[in-house]
């Protein structure tokens, strides 16, 4: 069970136990967006409200590309990422500095950088490529 306790705007604290008080760990989750456009980041990773229909990503499959991108406005603080890199699930590829926050953009699964579209001091904008994957 979880339970889910807001600390300010956009800021809540989730914690993961049987009963309030027993939590066995928490987590921080950002919620940021429009209505309609909402997205929340945690632990390096940025989660969207899923879809259902035709245009909806499906699994990787080998060969295929998968594009990362910068969840807001933000300032490209470290690139830890070059092309030809093996990258395991959870690795840092970059770190983003937004709203005084360090943020960093994690590989989803293992693959192997194809591509690096960033540098250090950038300033990026929301949804723009920074890294693409093969898997």
């Amino acid at each position: 069970m979880a339970h889910v306790t807001r600390l300010g705007p956009g800021v809540y604290a989730v914690a993961r136990g049987e009963e309030p008080g027993e939590a066995a760990g928490h987590d921080l989750v950002y919620v940021a967006g429009s209505r309609g456009d909402a997205w929340a980041f945690s632990n390096g990773r940025v989660f969207r409200p899923v879809e259902s229909g035709p245009n909806v990503a499906r699994p990787l499959v080998p060969g295929s590309v998968q594009l990362l991108t910068s969840p807001m406005p933000a300032t490209v603080v470290k690139v830890l990422a070059a092309p030809g890199q093996a990258v395991k699930a959870g690795d840092a590829l970059v770190i983003l500095e937004a709203m005084k926050m360090e943020l960093s953009v994690r590989a989803p699964s293992d693959a192997v950088v194809k591509a690096v579209h960033c540098k250090e001091k950038e300033i990026v904008q929301p949804d723009q490529t920074l890294v693409e994957l093969e898997s």
